[in-house]
């Protein structure tokens, strides 16, 4: 067996490649609603379609406790393979709304069995210092999540079309699942579970600090992937209102998302001193803090401020994600980790639905207005994170 030191950077790596699958469709969103017919309201559509599935799967997962009765390595390689093969479905040329939100369903679900499940593969590896390791994973995570928008600053010439970004994503993810098929196996610190245990899911939330870190994560959640689908759309909108700002809207994009993996991995260390709770609240504060007054950022006419704003916010907004999962799997029961993992995860992404669908409806309302209201999610997470125990 592979020492940990080794194993960590091949996890890293691996959710990486796979989880550039996320945000493949949205990074050539102009393009599908140009070559498939698609509507405004498509967006909010097939980004949800991706959660959707993720949540189906997360579930299904979860109550069939897989990633704690089975390999998480194998379990991670089927999933990265079907993914592939899902997302690589999006160049076929008579796609139409309906078979594009299967593909992105069936792609948010193959997910399921990567980002929690590579997550459980990093905790059966690290008992101590789990926090940092989670930090790099989870950034892997926002880099795979922004990378799509990088590989689409390429196709501007017809050498390479849109299409590149789907084949692109949908090779990195299979190259993924084979690294940790073949590199990782089964952590030191894994307990496999003998047979299914119908109560193992509703299990989970019987322990108070575990309850108090699921419902901070929850309200991180309702924030974090909706500000992630409408970074695009805040810079083209911005180029609307501003004719005379110049800046690329991929590029840029990648670099806003991308930039919170740093903070991902700052986060873990800055854990260590501060203490993973506090850590956690200070970022979920201040990206709280930034849907309050991005209507007054968006209005001033200076795209470098814009644009500053919007990379401190994709720095703080996720900069609390593997500090959550630290406190969830920490205090789950040793077992049950993966489950407690997945059904949170489950959670979390059925409130991004909610959150995505009510911020695209409103901003056709009240543009920019609108993503005010996500700082909903980090004003609940706070008070769930710190409400009092009953006695």
């Amino acid at each position: 067996m592979q020492p940990a030191k080794q194993i960590l950077p091949l996890i890293v790596f691996s959710q990486f490649c796979c989880t550039s699958l996320w945000f493949a469709g949205n990074a050539v969103m102009p393009e599908l609603y140009l070559n498939f017919n698609l509507n405004n309201e498509a967006l909010g559509h097939l980004t949800s379609a991706v959660q959707f599935g993720f949540i189906l799967g997360t579930l299904i997962f979860a109550f069939l406790s897989l990633a704690d009765r089975f390999s998480p390595s194998k379990l991670f390689f089927i999933s990265a393979v079907f993914g592939a093969i899902f997302n690589l479905g999006i160049v076929l040329e008579n796609n139409n709304l309906n078979s594009l939100l299967l593909l992105r369903f069936l792609t948010g679900f193959s997910l399921a069995g990567i980002y929690p499940v590579g997550m459980k593969i990093a905790a059966d590896y690290y008992d101590k210092g789990l926090g940092k390791s989670l930090g790099y994973l989870v950034g892997a995570l926002v880099l795979g999540t922004a990378f799509p928008h990088f590989l689409k600053t390429f196709t501007a010439t017809e050498a390479l079309p849109w299409r590149w970004v789907i084949m692109a994503t949908s090779g990195f993810a299979f190259l993924g699942g084979l690294l940790i098929f073949l590199f990782v196996p089964n952590g030191p610190f894994r307990k496999a579970k003998g047979k299914f245990k119908v109560n193992a899911v509703f299990s989970v939330f019987k322990n108070k600090n575990l309850r108090s870190a699921a419902f901070g994560y929850f309200g991180h959640m309702w924030e974090l992937y909706t500000f992630w689908a409408f970074v695009p759309i805040i810079l083209a909108m911005y180029k609307v209102s501003f004719s005379e700002s110049n800046f690329d809207i991929p590029f840029w994009s990648f670099i806003i998302i991308g930039i919170g993996g740093l903070s991902c991995v700052l986060g873990g260390y800055i854990s260590e001193f501060v203490g993973v709770k506090r850590t956690a609240a200070i970022a979920l504060f201040l990206s709280g803090l930034c849907c309050i007054i991005f209507p007054f950022i968006f209005l001033q006419p200076s795209a470098t401020i814009l644009i500053a704003f919007l990379c401190f916010w994709g720095i703080v907004v996720v900069a609390d994600s593997p500090l959550f999962s630290t406190l969830v799997a920490g205090n789950a029961q040793p077992d049950i980790k993966g489950t407690a993992l997945t059904i949170v995860n489950s959670i979390g992404f059925a409130i991004t639905i909610l959150s995505i669908q009510l911020i695209t409806f409103l901003n056709q309302l009240a543009p920019v207005y609108s993503l005010s209201l996500l700082a909903i999610g980090p004003a609940l997470g706070l008070f769930g994170l710190f409400q009092k125990k009953k006695v």
